[in-house]
This record gives C-alpha cells, structure tokens and sequence, in this order.
C-alpha cells in the first residue's frame, strides 16, 4: 500500500501533512447526522496538493490533485493510549478551480461520483467544514465494504479524542 508510511504520524508530519486547524475529530453525530453512520476522524492534509490560497474567511485553494496515492487529506482515528491510527485517505479539489481546468463534470473514482460539498448558511452546521464549495472523496482502510467510499464509516469513532465536544 502506497500510503502504509504514514501509519506512523511522524512520517506524515515530516512529509508536510498538518493537522487540520480546527482540532476536530468529525463523526456523523458532530455533523448532525445519524450516529450510526459513524466518524472520519482527525484530519492531516497537505496544503501544497490542496493548493490552498486562502484560509479566509473560508479556506479555498487551486489544486487539482486526484491522485490516492499520494493524497492531500490522511485521516488519523484517535485510540484509547493516545496513539493515531491511519485509518482512511481523502482528495478534495475545489470547484471553481475544477470546472476553471475545463473539467466539466464532478471526478469519479471506482465508478463513485465525489461528493460536493458546500455550506448551507441555513443550517447550523457547516457543510464544508470551513471550505469553499468543494467535491471529496473518502477512501477507508477499515473494511467495511458497504462503505469503503463513503464520506463516514462506521468502523471509525473519535471516542478517545481527548479535546472532544460531545
């Protein structure tokens, strides 16, 4: 597995990944969304293969990066002694800079349409969690084949974040 060298968290962070800025570890019941459907985790991400060239008042970016290989996003679920374990990978590219390359449908990968992902201001949670209009796509490690690229797994849980809100 391509990704196997960031199991150790150190890796990543040598590697440029850096903590999302916000601390949190994102579940569906943090979301608003039935908690069974379960969590992402503690998000790294690495600004360069995001593109990212705002952080305000939301962040945006350019970047175009696709590639599962060597993803922007690695997802870390919190254990009970402290440790992260990778447990998933995500890609993000923004839409405007997508459609922008001359792409004219969202990206696909395993025959999955990305997710699009953009704030409601209507609700009061945040959609995009802090991004502009954005597609994403989650691929887990845990296996669970019924959502292996589904945005939350079930098999993921942030009960031992220790700076958890709920």
């Amino acid at each position: 597995m391509a990704t196997q060298r960031f199991e150790d968290i150190n890796v990543a962070l040598a590697e440029g990944y850096v903590p999302d800025p916000s601390g949190r570890c994102v579940s569906a019941a943090t979301e608003g969304l039935a908690a069974e459907l379960g969590g992402m985790g503690l998000h790294y991400m690495r600004p360069d293969l995001l593109g990212i060239t705002a952080i305000e008042p939301r962040v945006d970016g350019n970047g175009l990066h696709t590639d599962f290989h060597e993803p922007a996003i690695l997802l870390y679920e919190p254990q009970e002694d402290g440790t992260m374990k990778l447990v998933g990978v995500e890609n993000l590219v923004f839409q405007k800079a997508w459609y922008a390359a001359g792409n004219s449908e969202p990206p696909v990968f395993a025959g999955r349409t990305w997710d699009a992902m953009a704030d409601d201001p209507a609700t009061p949670i945040d959609e995009a969690h802090g991004f502009e209009p954005h597609y994403d796509q989650h691929v887990w490690f845990r296996n669970n084949a019924a959502t292996h690229l589904e945005p939350f797994n079930p098999l993921v849980s942030c009960a031992y974040h220790r700076t958890q809100e709920s």
